[in-house]
């Protein structure tokens, strides 16, 4: 069990709300400012009901000097209940967006921190949804809701202070339906809470599908996928529907249940009051029966606040499930400018959780400075896994990997990570120019000659030339308006301007085709120069001129060597080289 499941098991709604306010405290000067307001605004409700006894009260009276200013007062009061609106709804607000904010900012900060590990075994669209969904429901809870309980709060003990003032044994009734609202509250909270966590997770398969078209709408395009995810969209949506009307069919029937709890109090204090009241004057009756007729809209209001928190709640609890997921490990101290490049794997063993077979088991391997070593053999024989170490992407727990003959968990990961460029297959680019794609990250400090540099040696200047605007065009979502080959130059330029003393390719030509490859070659060539080298490739070709050719099998190395070694050895080496060039005379045949 997660260390983030385990707190939100044990973990109250009181708890989730006071680590929810926590956020709100930085702000507390504006929502003292808010408070006022809402309590000016609160204070005009009991002063509304008196003006109107004074006005009543006025006819019985012989001397009715300056009779003729009270309707003014009217005009005063609604002046003031508008500024206290103002100044409670407008710093409310502010609090509000600034809530969002810093949410938005955490998460997705805490998502920048999380290991490979975390995106790996979590669905990207619960992941967008927190950011988007999830916390627009939290703020309702930390504004709405607190708008409705300082505002209808103020406004009910001024009412109710009121009615006790006039007459407080008739005030006493409205306590005799407390315990019976206070129940209907408590069951009505818990069910909203419920059905706001369902509507969380249906929107979150609703962003995740929507990604999916989004990102893949080729392969939906080709291979006719278009029916299959309107019908997997339209199923998500439709139990969206069912939780949203399980939900709206809860908080249409507490509102009109509650107001009748509330109107048989009221008639009971009516009808208490035309017996108990025979005393008072016709403005007093009136005032009392005013705020009797008042009071039943703030406390309908306040039910509906405490809703309103239990649905941001359950919202808040998934944003905590990821601010209290661990960050990815960094205990290390050591630094260095630049290493050498010297690799070792030392009995290094792998497991990914949960799998009962190991992805790697008893590697023993060195690599020296600038050397170039290849990996080669089946899909699952632990390649990737064994370069997706090495910039500690996964943690190891049994064995050792040196670097410098410097254990890899003792360097500090910013700057372990510094010494590697990883160019893979898949390569990754942002909707930004081409020298923003080259420059990325922490290489965003480059001039523009070391820029220009890393795409001409790259080879890519030829087709940067003669985009619109040159390195400063935008290459859209993903560089969709380039090529495989010309992506992956890109790649390979980011690669050369951060001229690392380790690099990493993972199966970077596998998918072009002969005209690009020439020039991925080219440029490998230069990228690879000085560096030491780690090479995943299907294509064998690709990798005859590398000083060390590993063979990978089942987590385990079974051959290394040249390339000239490894024929000559006629193995699994030579097997592999067979079977791809005998494919590959078949092609050109036919």
């Amino acid at each position: 069990m997660s260390k983030s499941q385990k707190s939100r098991q044990t973990m109250t709604d009181s708890q989730v709300y006071q680590r929810l306010m926590r956020f709100v405290l930085p702000y507390w000067r504006m929502f003292l400012v808010s408070a006022f307001g809402f309590a000016i605004y609160a204070a005009t409700e009991p002063a509304l009901a008196m003006i109107v006894q004074r006005i009543i009260d006025s006819f019985n009276r012989e001397d009715r000097t300056g009779i003729e200013y009270l309707p003014l007062l009217f005009v005063g009061l609604f002046l003031v209940r508008g500024i206290g609106s103002f100044l409670g709804n407008y710093y409310l607000a502010r609090i509000s967006g600034n809530l969002i904010h810093r949410l938005r900012c955490d998460i997705f900060n805490h998502y920048t921190g999380l290991s490979v590990q975390y995106f790996d075994s979590h669905n990207s669209g619960y992941m967008i949804s927190r950011i988007t969904n999830n916390i627009g429901e939290v703020t309702r809870a930390t504004s709405d809701s607190i708008r409705s309980f300082v505002r209808e709060g103020f406004t009910a003990i001024g009412l109710l202070a009121y009615l006790a003032h006039t007459n407080l044994q008739l005030s006493l009734v409205f306590l005799a339906i407390a315990p019976v609202v206070a129940t209907m509250v408590r069951y009505v909270g818990k069910r909203l809470k419920r059905l706001s966590r369902n509507m969380q997770d249906t929107v979150g398969d609703i962003t995740h599908i929507t990604s999916e078209v989004v990102s893949g709408n080729r392969i939906v395009k080709s291979f006719g996928g278009e029916d299959y995810e309107r019908r997997r969209f339209r199923d998500a949506s439709l139990e969206n529907r069912r939780q949203y009307r399980k939900l709206i069919m809860t908080v249409s029937l507490n509102n009109p249940l509650m107001q009748l709890l509330i109107s048989i109090a009221l008639a009971g204090m009516v009808y208490l009051a035309l017996i108990v009241m025979r005393d008072s004057t016709p403005g007093e009756f009136a005032g009392f029966f005013m705020a009797a007729i008042l009071l039943p809209k703030p406390i309908r209001q306040l039910s509906d606040a405490n809703s309103e928190i239990l649905r941001g709640i359950a919202a808040a609890e998934s944003l905590f499930e990821v601010l209290d997921e661990p960050l990815e490990r960094d205990g290390g101290d050591y630094q260095t400018e630049r290493v050498q490049g010297r690799i070792e794997f030392k009995n290094l063993r792998f497991s990914y959780p949960g799998a009962e077979v190991p992805a790697l088991g008893g590697i023993d391997l060195t690599i020296e400075p600038g050397q170039t070593v290849a990996l080669v053999g089946a899909s699952g024989g632990g390649k990737s896994t064994l370069i997706n170490l090495l910039p500690r992407f996964y943690d190891y727990s049994e064995g050792e990997i040196l670097i410098d003959g410097v254990e890899l968990k003792r360097y500090q990961l910013g700057c372990l990570r510094r010494q590697i460029a990883l160019v893979t297959q898949h390569v990754t680019l942002f909707n930004a120019s081409v020298a923003n794609n080259i420059a990325y990250g922490a290489l965003q400090g480059a001039d523009r000659a070391a820029i220009e540099r890393a795409a001409r040696d790259a080879y890519a200047t030829d087709f940067i030339e003669r985009m619109p605007e040159g390195l400063d065009t935008e290459i859209g979502e993903n560089g969709v308006k380039l090529s495989g080959g010309q992506r992956q130059r890109l790649a390979l330029a980011r690669a050369l301007l951060k001229d690392a003393p380790i690099l990493i390719l993972d199966e970077a030509t596998s998918a072009l085709d002969t005209e690009s490859e020439r020039y991925i070659q080219a440029a490998l060539s230069r990228v690879m120069q000085g560096r030491t080298t780690l090479v995943v490739a299907h294509r064998l070709s690709t990798i005859e001129a590398a000083d060390v050719i590993l063979v990978m099998d089942k987590g385990r190395i079974v051959e290394r060597g040249s390339h000239a070694e490894l024929l000559a050895r006629d193995g699994a080496y030579a097997k592999l080289h067979r079977m791809q060039f005998q494919h590959a005379d078949a092609e050109g045949a036919g």
